[in-house]
């Protein structure tokens, strides 16, 4: 699938995992079980859990954690893609 056709099913799609003040910790096992069942996922980075980082540095520690790369970040939202 090329790169046009994931921006596009990325944009339509709605966020279903929420990273807060737990941080990425409380998220790694619901990312997991969702990327296993569909190849994109949302995820929306609340202003608690980025702190001093950057929603880029925890999308891509996240992403790490899952086996996943991040396909793109816009705002505190990000794609994840397996």
């Amino acid at each position: 699938m090329c790169a046009q056709e994931l921006r596009k099913r990325a944009h339509d799609l709605d966020v279903t995992v929420w990273v807060g003040k737990s941080g990425i910790d409380a998220v790694v096992d619901e990312l997991g079980d969702q990327l296993r069942d569909r190849d994109l996922v949302k995820v929306k980075f609340l202003r608690s859990a980025r702190g001093g980082t950057t929603t880029e540095e925890l999308a891509a520690e996240l992403a790490d954690r899952v086996d996943a790369e991040v396909f793109e970040t816009r705002g505190h939202t990000a794609v994840m893609l397996r």
